[in-house]
Order: C-alpha cells, then sequence, then structure tokens
C-alpha cells in the first residue's frame, strides 16, 4: 500500500462550500453577543477597528489560540465568519507576507521569532509590513489536541485601513463556543478519540485544500516543498 501523500507546507486548508469560505477568531461575549444579533462584526463598541484583526481558517489553530474558549476572557466566544470566494481572495491580493510569528504569539505587542535576515532584507520587509493592509502569516498547525503538526496553518491580518470593508463583506457570523466546549469535553473523555471521529460528531469542521489562482499562490508561498524547515 502507497504511504499518503504528505500535507505541504504551506497550503490554505478551510472549511468552504462551492460559494463562501469559513474564518474563525474568538472575542469576549459583548462583541461576539452584538455581532451576531445584529450580523455584524464591528456591532458592539468594544470592537476596536484601529488593530488588526487576525482571522484562522483552521479550526485547530482556533482551539489552540483560544484554548478551546476557555484560555482568555476576551477569547471566550469563537466566532465563524462566513465570506464569498472572491471576498476572501480580496484579502489575500491585499496580503504580504511576514515571517513574524505574531499570530502563534498572540495579538497585543508579543515578540514573534524571526528569521535569518540581513539588515537590508529586514529594513525592506519593515517597510512592506508598515505600507501593507493585510498581512499574511504562516505558523504552525495544530492537531485537535493542539500538539504541533509538521506543516503550516494560514494567519490572516486585517489592518485598521481595510477593516470596515472587510465586516462588510462578512456574509454571516455564526457563535461556535458550545462547539469548541464539547470538543474539549469530548478530549477529556476519550483519550483515543481521532479527529475522523471528531469530523463524524460534527465537532470538528471538515476542511479541504482551497485553491487560489497562481500567481497569487506564487505570492503568497502557498505549496512550498515539502521539504522546506520549519
Amino acid at each position: 500500500m502507497a504511504s499518503p501523500t504528505p500535507t505541504p507546507h504551506c497550503q490554505i486548508r478551510a472549511h468552504h462550500t462551492p460559494t463562501t469560505i469559513t474564518r474563525y477568531q474568538a472575542y469576549n461575549p459583548f462583541i461576539a453577543s452584538a455581532a451576531v444579533s445584529s450580523q455584524r462584526l464591528s456591532a458592539s463598541p468594544l470592537f476596536v477597528p484601529q488593530r488588526m484583526t487576525w482571522i484562522e481558517p483552521s479550526w485547530n489553530w482556533m482551539m489552540y489560540r483560544s484554548g478551546y474558549s476557555f484560555k482568555d476572557a476576551n477569547q471566550s466566544h469563537i466566532l465563524a465568519l462566513h465570506m464569498k470566494h472572491a471576498d476572501f481572495l480580496w484579502l489575500l491580493e491585499q496580503g504580504v507576507v511576514t515571517d513574524d510569528h505574531k499570530g502563534e504569539k498572540g495579538e497585543k505587542g508579543e515578540k514573534g521569532e524571526k528569521g535569518e535576515k540581513g539588515e537590508k532584507g529586514e529594513k525592506g520587509e519593515k517597510g512592506k509590513m508598515e505600507k501593507s493592509n493585510v498581512r499574511v502569516q504562516w505558523d504552525p498547525e495544530r492537531g485537535p489536541r493542539l500538539a504541533r503538526l509538521e506543516y503550516r496553518s494560514l494567519l490572516v491580518g486585517v489592518g485598521r485601513e481595510v477593516v470596515e470593508e472587510w465586516i462588510g463583506r462578512i456574509v454571516s457570523i455564526e457563535d461556535v463556543t458550545e462547539r469548541a466546549r464539547e470538543m474539549k469535553a469530548v478530549l477529556d473523555a476519550e483519550e483515543e478519540v481521532a479527529e475522523e471521529e471528531l469530523v463524524k460528531r460534527v465537532l470538528v469542521p471538515e476542511e479541504t485544500v482551497f485553491e487560489i489562482p497562481e500567481e497569487l499562490a506564487s505570492k503568497l508561498g502557498v505549496n512550498l516543498d515539502n521539504d522546506r524547515a520549519t
């Protein structure tokens, strides 16, 4: 029997339908409740559009970031943000790739990892970052028990210059916090439960490859050689 094909190092995987793609973010209960009831992410006055908003297509990565919603009161409610394919591509087309894994460390100014770049290269990258409205990062993907995997997951940072337009392009908002908490309860109760079983129980969404145009994929570093170091 042939060995399964290894997952490419950088690949966009997400839950998507023929028309929409799902992204996740975690908020406090006031922001989340207002967003769901009004179907607009910025409905609560507590939502701060001046900061960069990081959204993830990976459910397991969102579980890692929020601790299944138990990690932090400001991340206690997980929202599924559904966008049309074209609007997600609109975001990606503005994206500048960064090696500073801020999404993995957090969004409040913690230092991330930096690649080995020369001084001139660092200044050039910093200039791009300062001018970019959208940032793209590849952080280690996570399994359902939050173990770090050998390939990466896409994170997208939406800057303040485009955040209101992006919010207007979200077609629906769903609170999926209870799914996250039920998933954690099952993982705690069933030590041997596999991810495939969690998908069958609708506790982990089915995520498949989201294809994007070749030129954009090249720009973002999608489907890089699987041997590239993590």
